[in-house]
């Protein structure tokens, strides 16, 4: 399985609202993706509270590097990438990820 992790510093004009509707426009592609198991959304609640800014993220769980790539190509992912980007501190400077074989 591959684990797919994005943190995501928004800039502090963003609203949750906002946020949270883009997650939810990721959460939807996951019934048009073959091999994607599941994703999940939400804001760090962490104890530790060493985000350094990276204050809200997701996981996306895949069957394989195959449908990992399936979900990178496809158009709803693109359009939903494309409004992270915008509304990260520095654009794509504001977005990490990591993706992981476990």
């Amino acid at each position: 399985m591959i684990r797919h992790i994005v943190l995501i510093r928004f800039r502090p004009e963003v609203s949750d609202a906002l946020i949270f509707e883009i997650f939810d426009e990721l959460a939807a592609i996951k019934d048009h993706i073959p091999g994607l198991i599941d994703i999940r959304s939400g804001k760090s609640e962490s104890p530790e509270q060493i985000e350094r800014g990276y204050m809200h993220g997701f996981t996306v769980d895949f069957e394989d590097w195959g449908a990992l790539q399936a979900y990178q190509d496809h158009p709803d992912h693109k359009a939903a990438g494309a409004r992270l980007v915008e509304n990260a501190v520095g654009g794509i400077d504001g977005i990490l990820v990591v993706d992981i074989d476990v």
